[in-house]
């Protein structure tokens, strides 16, 4: 009997909030919308919204910022929490910043209909977070067997390096999720080839969620671009272009799709290419001049 599982990727744009019951509303109406699913995907840095609470100032300053969203993890992880026991989801929340030291982690948190499941740290940096804003990388990738399949969590620039990857996928990951939060369309296109290359070679599904939209009381999250998008591995049986679903460029909303689950191991069995399989023949190659 096949696994189908119903994903929903978010284009998530960020908003003013005056108060933390205008972010319930908010995101009771996003969860709502995609009550159809069993898997919903919020983007990386989706949090930084609650910075607003803090007023103009607290949201304008990247350091002050950081701390706002962090002091409302807590209220933001049971609102979570108690949104997917409701609708019987799996939800990973979109990132932000927690403090396990004297600076942050990029962390992304993943809930289920029994509650709170685990969490995903940022693994590689930035330019911006560890030059300009000082959020750290927190090396350990997690697997998280789950009744909607078995997960794994690439944020963003994490997406971009295939070891990563590979190291899930070893670890028998069928779905790999990528929330992503980039400035420009050239970023936006470097997570979404590397989430490619992922299912490509891992030969396995990779769900791309974006933020959108112009923030302009924020310098940490001011500009964002990307569309949303599922993918799957393009070796027969799976669409030819690799895109299982996905949505129009900087324009919010959930992008879904239905997903059967064996096809991944069917895939990596019996693919017309074995990416998964072969991919020891390359281990210790060297370029010689």
């Amino acid at each position: 009997m096949s696994r189908i599982v119903k994903i929903a990727a978010a284009a998530y744009p960020l908003d003013w909030l005056e108060d933390l019951d205008a972010y319930r509303a908010k995101l009771a109406a996003w969860i709502e919308e995609a009550a159809d699913c069993d898997l919903l995907v919020f983007p990386e840095y989706g949090a930084m919204e609650l910075a607003s609470l803090g007023g103009p100032l607290v949201a304008g300053d990247l350091e002050a910022s950081l701390h706002e969203v962090a002091r409302h993890e807590a209220a933001r992880d049971a609102l979570h929490g108690e949104l997917a026991a409701r609708h019987g989801l799996h939800i990973l929340a979109a990132s932000g910043p927690h403090f396990i030291g004297p600076r942050p982690v990029n962390r992304a948190a993943l809930f289920g209909p029994q509650g709170r499941i685990g969490h995903q740290d940022k693994q590689v940096m930035t330019r911006f977070e560890r030059e300009d804003w000082d959020v750290v990388g927190a090396a350990g990738l997690r697997v998280f067997d789950t009744a909607v399949g078995r997960l794994g969590v690439l944020i963003c620039y994490d997406s971009e390096f295939p070891l990563l990857g590979r190291a899930l996928a070893e670890a028998g990951v069928e779905v790999v999720l990528v929330p992503s939060c980039t400035d420009t369309v050239a970023g936006f296109n470097r997570v979404r080839i590397g989430a490619m290359a992922r299912a490509l070679e891992s030969q396995c599904v990779v769900v791309q969620a974006p933020t959108v939209g112009d923030v302009d009381w924020c310098p940490a999250v001011d500009e964002n671009r990307g569309a949303a998008a599922i993918y799957a591995p393009p070796d027969g049986f799976w669409p030819e272009s690799g895109v299982m679903a996905e949505g129009l460029m900087d324009v919010p909303g959930w992008v879904k799709a239905e997903v059967d689950l064996d096809l991944v191991a069917e895939s990596r069995r019996n693919g017309r290419v074995l990416p998964f399989a072969h991919w020891g023949e390359t281990v210790g190659v060297r370029a010689v001049e």
